[in-house]
């Protein structure tokens, strides 16, 4: 097995959906790994949490990425989380990435959480997708 394919992966799903132009019309640049400090915008997302576990065969390490993208928002109801969900969605199920390290075999979409977080009017969407990366 090898994590040695983690980075490359998250560099290629950021680029991927800082590149969509409807995904900026929804949040503009708001996606990160690591929410920043001080003030937010009302809608954005964080790659998030991961699991990787080995899929290595008789001639290549590879391994099986579970990885999440969160949709925060603070604004009132889950429509604008939900539709900012669909279009990471849209954009991450099957989507043929180029990795700078390894090849990405397949991304695909698994499951969704949708809830209310602190106050009444936070929203968080998890979204969790499954990407198995061989490594050349």
């Amino acid at each position: 097995m090898s994590y040695a394919l983690a980075e490359p992966l998250q560099a290629a799903i950021y680029q991927h959906l800082q590149a969509d132009a409807t995904l900026a019309a929804l949040i503009g640049d708001a996606i990160y790994d690591a929410v920043p400090a001080g003030d937010l915008p009302e809608t954005y997302a964080v790659l998030g949490a991961e699991t990787v576990r080995d899929r290595s065969d008789g001639s290549h390490a590879g391994a099986l990425h579970a990885l999440t993208v969160s949709v925060m928002s603070s604004v009132a109801g889950f429509t604008v989380a939900k539709s900012v969900a669909g279009r990471i969605s849209d954009l991450l199920h099957e989507a043929d990435l180029g990795l700078a390290r390894g090849r990405l075999v397949f991304l695909k979409f698994d499951r969704a959480t949708a809830r209310r977080e602190g106050s009444a009017n936070a929203r968080r969407i998890d979204l969790r997708f499954q990407a198995r990366v061989e490594d050349n």
